[in-house]
């Protein structure tokens, strides 16, 4: 092999080694920042300006439009508690997580609501599970004895739902 052929073809499988190490990187460094993200605690999210809600004035919806709207808000505000609240209505087919995948569909990088899930319009299963953990919230309920509500009341009357993952353990008491 010649010297400038022998040059060549290391150069270019060093350019390939390199391309190999750089994408490794760059995909190392995009996994360990989405688990940073998806590992992020939530926590009550105030939003001054939510998007246009996915229902008119004479949409007909499952309860009346004052209970539906404060529970889109309610969802919109308090990821920390609708994420670990389970839905029985089905939409794990859907793919929805938990309860709050029922009336959220996107979210900024900074928690805002940028999309609403026209699902919870239209399911009177979503609304009342988003109802009684919104009321037990507001009475001073843990995320555990909501969705431990919740589930005694909705898991024997319906045989689906969400792969909700349980909320994460109190911290522990500090002397």
């Amino acid at each position: 092999m010649s010297a400038s052929r022998f040059k060549t073809t290391t150069v270019a499988i060093f350019a390939g080694l390199l391309t190999v190490v750089t994408l490794g990187v760059w995909s190392a460094t995009v996994s360990a920042t989405a688990g940073q993200i998806a590992a992020k605690p939530l926590g009550p999210h105030k939003q001054a300006n939510l998007p246009p809600l996915p229902f008119g004035p004479r949409d007909p919806l499952p309860r009346s439009t004052q209970v539906v709207a404060a529970v889109f808000r309610f969802a919109a505000e308090h990821p920390e508690v609708l994420s670990y609240i389970p839905c029985f209505c089905g939409c794990d087919h859907m793919g929805h997580k938990g309860n709050d995948d029922c009336f959220v569909k996107s979210r900024a990088p900074n928690g805002d609501v940028v999309q609403w899930e026209p699902h919870g319009t239209e399911c009177q299963v979503c609304i009342d599970v988003g109802q009684q953990a919104m009321q037990m919230y507001s009475s001073g309920a843990s995320v555990r004895q909501i969705r431990m509500a919740v589930e005694q009341k909705f898991a024997g009357q319906y045989q689906n739902h969400t792969p909700t993952p349980q909320p994460p353990a109190p911290a522990p008491a500090s002397k």
